[in-house]
């Protein structure tokens, strides 16, 4: 795969990813018909609870760092390896929105993934990452369904 196609790719997965994840408004038209394009299904149910969340199993994936640190208090629930587009992990965590930000731009980027470029917001934020051999995008928001537990979703690709 070249450099180019694995930016559309990744580029594309992130689109979907930002999506799923967006935590008000809807849909454009342009998101709706760009995902029908790609075949892809939505990423992982968000509104899982910590109390019902399955732990997934691992490894999960080849697209995925097997060193990727989640928040104690975190259960991983599902990986998608979505081939080209790469692999999602969706997790949730009993831990506060604002801790799990602090986790993600300090003990991620220790533990060698750094920030690109990202934005945060009151209930949610991400970030571009890049580092061991991987890239990606990370996105977290406070659940809409379980108070106090913090949405976790991390994209990976080799």
């Amino acid at each position: 795969m070249t450099v180019l196609s694995r930016t559309a790719a990744l580029t594309g997965a992130a689109v979907l990813l930002g999506g799923a994840l967006a935590g008000c408004g809807g849909d454009s038209g342009a998101k709706t018909e760009e995902k029908a394009e790609k075949g892809s299904s939505a990423a992982a149910d968000l509104s899982t609870c910590k109390a019902d969340a399955e732990p997934a199993a691992k490894p999960y994936g080849d697209g995925f760092p097997q060193d990727w640190p989640f928040p104690t208090d975190t259960v991983v629930f599902d990986a998608q390896d979505r081939g080209s587009q790469g692999t999602v992990v969706s997790a949730v965590s009993s831990t506060p929105f604002k801790s799990i930000l602090a986790f993600m731009n300090k003990d991620v980027v220790a533990a060698g993934y750094m920030v690109q470029e990202g934005e945060t917001e009151e209930h949610d934020a991400e970030a571009e990452w890049k580092g061991n051999g991987f890239r990606g995008r990370w996105a977290i928001r406070e659940s809409a369904k379980c108070p106090g537990e913090t949405v976790i979703q991390v994209l990976s690709e080799r």
